[in-house]
């Protein structure tokens, strides 16, 4: 899909995206979207009993509301957060290798979502949504997913494999966008910044 937001954004509005990963960033710029990044701890623990689908949209306003205390008021933080859910719990990124390991067992041959929240901070006002994809593991053995989790790439990821690397060899299917398996829906992003800026009737 083609998004105009790159066109269409005002020169002098400023995106600080609020993450340090490169696929994020990777996607944002696809978008044709000039930001500059701006990474920030926050505390990740949610309410118990929060269901994944809103425990994104928490921690992702969390984000923005953290980095927009590091700059100016007519900067567009953009911020977002991904959460792996099976069963209705949530698997975040990885302890060790076992958890990593425990989490590939869990997620081999059966269905999952992955819920990405995003949010859009200015001027102290934030919108925030989110999307939901169905994804379909093959069954694989253990020996597969510690082979896996030997290459490093799990440890950083959320539910413990990354679509767009090694970890994509063991999905089956989608349902829904890819983007939002890997870490920032574009089309949210397109519709919250557009609404956002008052870009919405293009």
């Amino acid at each position: 899909m083609n998004y105009r937001i790159g066109e269409l954004l005002p020169p002098h509005i400023r995106i600080r995206l609020a993450s340090a990963s490169p696929r994020r960033r990777e996607l944002l710029s696809a978008m044709g979207l000039s930001f500059t990044v701006c990474p920030c701890d926050v505390d990740e623990t949610v309410g118990e009993g929060t269901h994944p689908a809103d425990a994104v949209l928490l921690l992702s306003a969390r984000k923005a509301q953290a980095a927009a205390a590091c700059f100016g008021a007519e900067d567009v933080i953009l911020a977002s957060d991904t959460l792996v859910e099976i069963d209705g719990v949530p698997l975040g990124k990885p302890k060790d290798e076992a958890d990593a390991l425990a989490m590939l067992l869990c997620l081999s041959g059966r269905e999952h979502r992955v819920h990405t929240g995003v949010s859009v901070m200015r001027h102290g006002e934030c919108r925030t949504a989110r999307d939901t994809t169905r994804v379909f593991m093959r069954p694989f053995t253990e020996a597969e997913a510690r082979d896996y989790i030997a290459t490093g790439e799990p440890a950083d990821k959320a539910g413990a494999y990354a679509i767009q690397g090694l970890g994509g060899a063991l999905v089956d299917r989608i349902e829904g966008a890819y983007d939002t398996v890997v870490g920032l829906p574009c089309a949210v992003v397109d519709r919250l910044l557009s609404a956002f800026l008052g870009l919405s009737d293009r």
